[in-house]
């Protein structure tokens, strides 16, 4: 879904603790009211079978088309299907949208849409008191309830006290809108998200041709199901223009001023990340391969990009992770831009491989989605501890860059720039994404052709070394002397043959060789190329330059902290912030940037790696925030952690 916004960019104060509510008075006697907010977050919840991340993601996709900011938090359980009612079965999506710049998927629910006993239970701590809270009645029975602790309905016990609580039977009403489809009642039943959306869609003035179009092309060989479901959902519009226990509906102007002039798409972090390589294949002018093993949250990469032959992108969906970086090295050897996509216990088993790669300076993207461990951990929930693992998770010295996005459209950006590095430097680079990033969204811009870096390379095509007696040979590992990278020889081509594998290689010729003063040589030379990667300066956001506490991020906390700094500085509290996105080797300027100020804070959802990283090499008496919940962090609890640091100094 793509919209026009022809605004220029102003960046809005996201700390708004609800939305600002401005009645308008009704056009006529007994028409509802109408009332005007700024941003809303919504939360939809119910049984992992109850198409929560469907029913999220067409609101999602209507709002984007209608012009807001959003930002989406999808959370589902990791079981592939948890036993009905019970709350490690709850899935749950939401969407925080506004009429100006947000940053994140927001810190609680104004609207919650329960759907069963167990998404009322394990959300209604998050909703604020004064929220609203739409249940779905039809399934609070006794057997329903006690599946979760409850003895008593907390319709009726005074559990919900102090919110705006609408009962509506969902189901009920579902069943009867369909009656006339001859459809039995598990397979009407299954349409009450349907009846949830249009009611939420009527809420809150969202388009509805959208939702329609997709269900017509979703259900395009089962018709009557797509009309049974077009009619739950008009079916839930109506019954919220009707219904008195819904007497006010809400708008949410578009946020035309929030972007700069474009053509906008809702983006996940997977979608950028897979549209990003390829773009990356195509302006390298090299076929982009993909050699992966599925695993949560990465498969729906190799899903998206096998969809794209057209654009010659071969995909390999290995019999393991091993399998699947091998394929892709030898991919790489072959002359293609190579990737292998995986998330945390995925590195583990690649880690040999990897080491491979450094050892026969190969260009190849590692994609680390990652997501909580260790082991199994949380496959499903979000997480930032894979960053040591790709620092330092190989045998030997084996130095890797790595890179992290800071938010799901930039994702794609992230993608060019380690296919730049790669490519340049013929070496594997890490990207690390994660969860959260990987199934949010956001509104992105479709870049021009033009904007995008010419990541054009040559490969080697004739000898590039003359011996003593004049004799001219090609080898293998002779360097680019200002990028260190050696060159990349297409197998097939004439007198470019030589030798590959993981022991030690002589430098220049790539012989076999066991000499200790080669392979310093060679660990040293291999260290200095990653150390001298051309990487961007760290830009520091000081708008009056006298903070005296420095904010440090990396990755998907970008929004979180953006969010709480915001909320400071709104309160008069001076702070300074800055993100990095290169991890190895990191800006050149950082040193300068963590002198300046008295305290260095690290956000970060883990124990502390990236300060573990900045204590070492700065000697910088970094001070650690972390988080490891398996969910990214509330705007409003940062902002109170960053406030006690800024009291203290």
């Amino acid at each position: 879904m793509t919209s026009q916004v022809s605004s220029p960019a102003e960046h809005a104060d996201e700390a708004l603790v609800g939305g600002q509510r401005k009645p308008d008075a009704p056009d006529e006697a007994g028409a509802k009211e109408v009332r005007r907010l700024d941003r809303v977050i919504i939360r939809f919840a119910g049984d992992s079978g109850d198409g929560m991340q469907l029913t999220g993601d067409r609101f999602t996709s209507e709002t984007a088309s209608f012009g807001n900011d959003l930002s989406t938090l999808p959370n589902f359980p990791a079981e592939i299907r948890a036993p009905a009612g019970t709350l490690p079965g709850v899935s749950s999506f939401q969407l925080h949208f506004a009429d100006h710049d947000i940053l994140t998927p927001g810190d609680a629910p104004d609207v919650l849409v329960a759907m069963n006993p167990a998404a009322l239970k394990a959300n209604l701590a998050d909703v604020p008191r004064g929220g609203e809270i739409i249940v779905n009645t039809d399934e609070f029975a006794k057997r329903a309830m006690a599946k979760v602790g409850w003895t008593a309905s907390p319709l009726e016990d005074g559990t919900l006290e102090g919110y705006r609580v609408h009962p509506v039977p969902l189901t009920t009403l579902t069943i009867e809108a369909l009656k006339d489809f001859g459809l039995s009642r598990k397979e009407a039943e299954r349409s009450k998200n349907m009846f949830a959306l249009g009611l939420l869609s009527w809420m809150y003035h969202r388009p509805t041709e959208g939702t329609e179009s997709f269900l017509r092309r979703k259900f395009a060989k089962r018709p009557q199901i797509a009309e049974a479901n077009i009619t739950a959902f008009r079916a839930g519009w109506n019954f919220g223009e009707t219904t008195e226990d819904f007497a006010v509906s809400y708008e949410v102007a578009p946020a035309a001023a929030a972007f700069p002039t474009g053509t906008y798409r809702n983006m996940s972090g997977n979608l950028a990340l897979s549209l990003g390589l390829v773009a990356a294949s195509v302006r390298a002018g090299l076929p982009l391969y993909l050699g992966s093993y599925p695993i949560t949250p990465a498969s729906d990469i190799l899903h998206e990009l096998s969809k794209h032959k057209n654009f010659g992108v071969r995909t390999f969906q290995a019999e393991d992770e091993i399998a699947g970086i091998g394929a892709a090295l030898g991919a790489a050897f072959g002359g293609a831009l190579a990737v292998t996509t995986t998330s945390g216990p995925g590195v583990a088993l690649k880690s040999e491989t990897i080491g491979l790669a450094v050892s026969l300076e190969l260009p190849l993207i590692i994609v680390d989605i990652q997501r909580g461990g260790p082991s199994t951990g949380l496959p499903t929930k979000t997480e930032q501890a894979d960053l040591l693992q790709a620092m330092y998770g190989r045998n030997g010295e084996a130095p890797v860059p790595v890179i992290a996005p800071q938010t799901p459209g930039d994702c794609f950006d992230a993608a060019l720039e380690a296919a730049r590095i790669a490519l340049t430097y013929r070496t594997p680079v890490f990207l690390l994404s994660d969860g959260y990033l990987a199934n949010g969204s956001e509104p992105w811009r479709i870049p021009e052709t033009q904007e995008l870096p010419d990541l054009r390379t040559e490969f080697a095509t004739g000898p590039n070394h003359t011996m003593p007696d004049g004799v001219e040979v090609f080898w293998p590992y002779k360097r680019d002397p200002h990028t260190l990278a050696r060159p990349w020889a297409v197998p097939g081509t004439p007198g470019l043959e030589h030798r590959i594998g993981g022991i030690e290689k002589q430098d220049g010729t790539g012989n076999i060789s066991y000499d200790p003063a080669n392979h310093e040589h060679m660990v040293r030379t291999r260290q200095a190329k990653i150390d001298q990667l051309t990487v961007p300066d760290l830009t520091v956001d000081d708008p009056d330059g006298t903070a005296k506490v420095l904010v440090l991020g990396w990755g998907s906390t970008y929004g979180p902290i953006t969010a709480a700094v915001r909320r400071l500085r709104r309160d008069g509290t001076s702070i300074a912030q800055a993100h990095l996105r290169h991890l190895n080797p990191f800006p050149p300027n950082l040193a300068t940037v963590l002198e300046r100020y008295e305290r260095v804070v690290i956000p970060e959802m883990n124990l502390g790696q990236l300060a573990t990283l900045i204590r070492a090499r700065y000697l910088t008496p970094a001070h650690s925030h972390t988080q490891v919940n398996g969910m990214p962090f509330k705007a409003a609890q940062l902002a109170a952690a960053l406030k006690e640091h800024t009291d203290d100094c």
